[in-house]
């Protein structure tokens, strides 16, 4: 299906919006009127531009408080349709959306709105106009998309018919398979938005919350798929309100909203029962495993010494560039050096362990996502990468060589794998998790990456309390838990490191190790100790280890969580964590301990004082 957006939900100028929409690949626009109201360009240099651009002008929105007045209000309802017609056709623009009345509506009359509708038909008919009446979630008495087709049947005008709006429909619960009870010919528009699940009035949920799909709660595949199969052939569109789309940068919100459509059309032709009219792109090839994170900085030398301490092993340095390898059991961190001048040590990539790397780039280009490229010189190992929102490198992966990654024998003069020995000594044996931090603006992009392209799913976000504000995050992982990578959004004006979590067999001895070898973690109040006895009952001996090395814990139904975490080394630390039994979450009630600690621990260093090393105390 064609695709097209409302000018409403970009940023900057009504001339910046259309740049931005023809750049991102869209095929059309909604012209909101504030945004013609409030532009120095006649319509007719508006048509222009859109024509030069490629891209047609699929509505005009929105005409509102219509239907379901007294008879002296409807001459002037009239009189402001003419004119909005007029403004319309000057557009180049044949379909207008008028909403149902939420101010002046007096008449609860499906027969009255009716009659009404059919005069206002009769006037766009003049004009060449067809009028897309839509239910408003908050209409004073027309909410119900159902309602909206039965005044729009009753009008019985070739000029009357619907527009359905996603947002609107779903927020009320209301059922969409009755959309394909509605003639295609006679639904004349469709608007999408996804939202997150929200207890509150459905016009603040509305203005202030929307999402694009594929970010909210709402099964918007199931949506299109009623749409398709009543035989609709119009574009689909978005009119997402949203606070941080309104702000963001212009352009990227348009590659970000197509990206949205793209996913949505796939999704819906994927559904049992879809018509062959919406396109598929190529397969999900969801990430089997990590198979490596990749650390950047212009001196790498504090990050090793870390490696070291936790028990990983240096591996080589690559043999043409100034990038070294350290791993133990599957778990591979790479460190670069390369073009990284006056940089601290950061997370900068991760690869992915995937079935069909080239399955996963096709996917990857029809999603419009930015590619990321490295030069390779002969013989070493060429691997598909795309840029995430927040700026990560994602690279696929799908070649071995023996028992590890192809790459990795490009790394030379550095020490063997030995496979046996995290499994023997309980060493760190793989990724278990990544945490990357971005700002607001990026969170709901980044999201909508992970599930489009990684094709990775979305349990329920979390907050935590920092002693800046609220931290959200929001994990992203497999199905079976062996890709995890947390989207974590700090208040404003703060940056949390990212952080490494890796997975061992058993923590107390990689910590007793790491401390031996020099490692000083994270410092944990004795005041965590002493809740920790109240929530979960432990026994002094438990207390007493835990306490010892410094380590948190929590427990679920489904089993145990043992984990620490190193300073932070410019923006980036390490987390070591012990899964007992099925614990498959985060000790979210832990988050505000670490944050809290590294807050310390930076104003310590901030102010040259000495005392990372120190807690409720004692020394740690």
């Amino acid at each position: 299906m064609r695709t097209s957006i409302a000018t409403v939900c970009l940023s900057g100028s009504l001339e910046d919006k259309l740049y931005a929409c023809a750049d991102a690949g869209f095929d059309g626009v909604e012209i909101f009127e504030p945004d013609l109201v409030v532009s120095d360009r006649s319509p007719e240099e508006i048509r222009a531009l859109a024509d030069r651009l490629g891209l047609s002008l699929d509505l005009y929105q929105p005409f509102r408080d219509f239907e379901g007045v007294a008879p002296d209000l409807l001459e002037d309802n009239l009189r402001r349709a003419r004119e909005r017609f007029a403004t319309a056709r000057r557009l180049g623009i044949g379909t207008v959306l008028v909403c149902s009345n939420v101010a002046t509506a007096t008449v609860d009359d499906d027969e009255v709105s009716a009659a009404q509708l059919r005069r206002l038909g009769d006037l766009a008919a003049e004009h060449g106009i067809r009028v897309a009446f839509e239910a408003l979630a908050w209409g004073r008495f027309v909410d119900d998309y159902r309602r909206s087709w039965r005044i729009a049947e009753r009008a019985g005008h070739e000029a009357v018919g619907v527009c359905l709006d996603s947002f609107h429909i779903l927020a009320r619960g209301h059922d969409p398979a009755g959309i394909e009870e509605i003639p295609g010919d006679k639904i004349f528009f469709v608007q999408l938005a996804d939202a997150p699940a929200l207890t509150m009035d459905v016009l603040s949920w509305s203005r202030h919350h929307r999402l694009f799909p594929g970010e909210g709660a709402w099964d918007l595949g199931a949506f299109v798929r009623h749409v398709a199969r009543a035989g609709y052939g119009g574009p689909l569109s978005l009119e997402v309100f949203n606070d941080v789309f309104r702000q963001a940068d212009t352009r990227r919100t348009a590659e970000h909203a197509l990206r949205s459509l793209v996913w949505l059309e796939d999704r819906a032709a994927r559904l049992p029962g879809s018509p062959p009219t919406l396109q598929r792109i190529a397969d999900p090839d969801v990430p089997t495993g990590f198979d490596y994170v990749e650390v950047k900085a212009e001196d790498t030398g504090d990050v090793e010494a870390v490696l070291g301490q936790l028990g990983m092993t240096f591996r080589g340095q690559h043999r043409t560039k100034p990038v070294r390898l350290w791993s133990s059991g599957d778990s591979r961190v790479v460190l670069n050096e390369q073009h990284a001048r006056d940089e601290a040590p950061h997370l900068a990539g991760v690869g992915l362990r995937v079935t069909d790397a080239a399955v996963v780039s096709d996917r990857a280009r029809a999603l419009a996502v930015s590619p990321a490229s490295r030069r390779t010189q002969a013989g070493e190992l060429e691997m598909a990468g795309f840029v995430a929102p927040s700026g990560l490198e994602v690279f696929l992966n799908d070649r071995d060589l023996g028992d590890e990654p192809a790459w990795v024998a490009e790394f030379e003069h550095g020490h063997a794998a030995d496979p046996s020995d995290p499994a023997s000594g309980g060493g760190v044996r793989a990724v278990d998790h990544v945490n990357v931090s971005h700002g607001r603006d990026a969170h709901d992009e980044a999201v909508l990456f992970c599930t489009s392209v990684l094709g990775l799913r979305t349990p329920p976000a979390t907050e935590a309390a920092g002693p800046h504000g609220l931290v959200r995050s929001q994990v992203m992982r497999s199905d079976d838990g062996r890709v995890r990578l947390s989207l974590n959004v700090a208040p404003g004006g703060v940056r949390h490191p990212d952080h490494v979590a890796l997975v061992c067999d058993d923590v107390v001895a990689v910590a007793q190790r790491a401390r031996e070898r020099g490692l000083r973690p994270v410092p944990v109040p004795d005041n965590y100790y002493d809740d920790l006895r109240a929530r979960f009952g432990l026994d002094g001996q438990v207390l007493a280890t835990l306490r010892e090395h410094r380590l948190l814990f929590d427990r679920s139904a489904s089993g145990e969580f043992w984990h620490f975490y190193t300073p932070r080394i410019g923006r980036l630390c390490f987390e070591i964590v012990q899964r007992v039994g099925d614990y498959d979450v985060y000790a979210t009630d832990n988050t505000p301990v670490l944050l809290a600690a590294q807050d310390r621990m930076d104003r310590a260093a901030a102010a040259g004082t000495p005392t990372a090393g120190r807690s409720g105390g004692r020394s740690s």
